[in-house]
């Protein structure tokens, strides 16, 4: 477990490891390239890359957009004729197909680089050892490099769809100390502070999807709109579960001219409900029956729709359908000063609940972090696996 003043301290909220040889220090700089990409590239990975001859780096770049070049090809840009001889540092091997750029070995080939350094190979079935095998095959050296697990880290949402093909979901709760989201009452703003709540910005900024529960939008009607950290034209996809298709066609987010958003209903819902929304340029797909959306279904669909990273905002029932079913990857927990108490203030996970101490899931504590006033953890279930 670590603790951390800031997230300058970190690559991908890792803790920077200090480099002991030439091979970690400019990997090291590939991985901080890489970050300069979160929230551009989804659902295609981060990758940061260096050209280095004697020392010193002549060309770098990182993948800075889905759809524009890869960081292979921006760091050899970069170098120019220089790169002719020189060794190529890498986050991820570098792609052997065609798709929506060309493949980056025949770049790296055709630019007369001699050794590649990659931190941790791409299970992308398209590439999946065929650029290292590419690469060998034209006389480049390969080899595997430091800082694997960094990189996987960087890439935790990328790497979940490509082998699952589900999106990697992160839990996010803001509570007091006392694990209350709201008083008896229902009221909850604003128990974090301006800290956290500009941390929660960014996080929607790196993110693809935001989704809450219908419970969420009638108390609190959020925006779940970005403030920080990425362009209006890339706005994440807001995904509304509510069975019965009960979203008000006025609140904030059946807005769509803030962020498109798409509202998950089960069979059974109203007609009418689903056609006032759809005129309102909401998005409504069934999922599920009986009134309950299907949540691994709804999952699916959404990394059919190129959705990678998806962050979940709340509520407590959402949050115990998706916990209780094993859906959950990540949970980012903000704890405030203070207490709120009261047997009916509802907690951050609802839902039956484990019987016993025994039966109940188990996390392992990655980072506690401070944030303003406020106390950060982020934690990753421990299932066994």
């Amino acid at each position: 477990m670590e603790m951390f003043d800031d997230y300058h301290e970190t690559i991908a909220r890792t803790r920077k490891p200090e480099p002991e040889s030439e091979d970690e220090r400019f990997m090291l700089r590939a991985l901080e390239l890489a970050e300069k990409g979160r929230g551009r590239t989804g659902p295609n990975p981060l990758v940061g890359a260096a050209v280095v001859s004697d020392g010193n780096i002549l060309g770098e770049g990182y993948h800075e957009m889905l759809g524009g070049p890869h960081a292979e090809v921006n760091a050899l840009n970069s170098a120019g004729s220089k790169a002719e001889g020189a060794v190529l540092y890498v986050t991820l091997e570098p792609c052997a197909h065609h798709g929506r750029t060309p493949p980056c070995v025949n770049e790296i080939v055709g630019a007369g680089i001699a050794r590649v350094v990659m931190a941790c190979r791409d299970p992308n079935p398209l590439v999946d050892g065929r650029g290292e095998e590419y690469l060998r095959g034209h006389g480049v050296v390969v080899e595997q490099g430091p800082y694997e697990e960094i990189a996987r880290r960087q890439n935790e949402a990328y790497l979940k769809r490509i082998t699952s093909g589900m999106p990697f979901v992160t839990l996010k709760m803001a509570m007091s100390l006392d694990g209350k989201t709201a008083t008896r009452t229902g009221d909850s703003r604003w128990i974090t502070s301006e800290e956290s709540r500009a941390d929660v910005h960014l996080m929607r900024s790196w993110s693809d999807a935001i989704m809450v529960g219908i419970g969420t939008v009638l108390a609190d009607d959020p925006r779940l709109t970005v403030r920080l950290g990425k362009d209006r034209d890339i706005s994440p996809l807001r995904v509304v579960v509510d069975g019965m298709a009960r979203t008000p066609v006025n609140s904030h987010i059946a807005d769509t001219s803030e962020a498109p958003t798409l509202v998950a209903v089960a069979r059974g819902a109203p007609e009418d409900s689903r056609r006032v929304l759809r005129e309102n340029g909401v998005e409504v797909v069934e999922v599920g029956s009986d009134g309950r959306v299907e949540l691994r279904l709804l999952l699916e669909l959404l990394s059919e729709r190129e959705i990678a990273s998806l962050l979940v905002e709340g509520g407590g029932e959402l949050a115990a359908g998706l916990w209780g079913g094993g859906l959950v990857d990540k949970l980012v927990f903000f704890f405030a000063p203070m207490i709120i108490g009261g047997r009916e203030a509802p907690g951050s996970i609802g839902g039956e609940g484990a019987q016993t101490v025994e039966e109940s899931l188990k996390v392992s504590v990655d980072g506690v972090f401070r944030s303003g006033p406020d106390i950060k953890v982020v934690a990753y279930p421990a299932r066994g696996d």
